[in-house]
This record gives C-alpha cells, structure tokens and sequence, in this order.
C-alpha cells in the first residue's frame, strides 16, 4: 500500500513547536533520525527521515498562530480535499483551515470532528 495515494490511509506527522532545533535534536537522538532542512516559502522545514524514508517534518510555530503548546499533527490522505470538506460538513465535522496548495506537495485543510478532535487532511501530487 502506498499511503501517499492510498484514501484514508495515515501518511505524515508533523511537529509544530517553539523551538525547531531543540525538538529536532531531541527526535533525533532519541529514534535515529536524521534531518533535512528547506524553506517552504514560510520558513525553514524539517524533514525527519528514518534511513533513505522520510517519516514526518517539525516546523516553527506560525507568527500569527494563537497561543497554543507544541503538538503533533497527523494527515491522513484523501482523493479530493474538496470533496472531503463537504462529506466532513455533512456528518456535523468543521473545516478550520480551509483547503489550500502546498507548492510541490499538494492540497490540504485541516478539519474537526464532531467530538473536536483536529486532524490534516491530504491529497498529495502526482510527482
């Protein structure tokens, strides 16, 4: 199974935090991981990779983000984030972030189960 083109398989997790270096550091001494830092147009991001495998990111906290811990975030991939946001709003879910482009990735949104429970939704590029 792919999980990058698999719906409604979890496919990436990722850390915002405070301090990208220190959890960096921390993540890879404690699981071997190593990392691979680029600018995502919004500031640095890094790639955490377990072997040749990239297994997740960790960013910085957004400057215009409201007060909030660190926190892992996982995705899970969809065929249409569109799509998705309607069936989410159907059932009594919410759209947080609406659906956007990730240069060189795909599209995402960030949605809310009736519960209240926040989960990144993905529907990754073809390349």
């Amino acid at each position: 199974m792919d999980v990058y083109k698999t719906h409604g398989a979890f496919s990436w997790s990722e850390l915002m935090t405070s301090d990208p270096a220190a959890a960096t550091a921390f993540y890879s001494a404690l699981f071997g991981w190593t990392v691979q830092t680029s600018d995502m147009g919004t500031g640095p991001y890094h790639m955490v990779k377990l072997g040749d495998t990239a297994v997740g990111g960790v960013m910085g906290m957004p400057p215009d983000a409201p007060p909030m811990p660190p926190h892992w975030g996982c995705y899970v991939t969809v065929d249409s984030v569109d799509d998705t946001l309607a069936k989410c709003a159907a059932l009594g879910g919410k759209t947080l972030v609406p659906a956007m482009d990730v240069p060189g990735v795909g599209r995402m949104a960030v949605i809310q189960d009736p519960q209240g429970a926040v989960l990144n939704v993905m529907a990754y590029s073809s390349s």
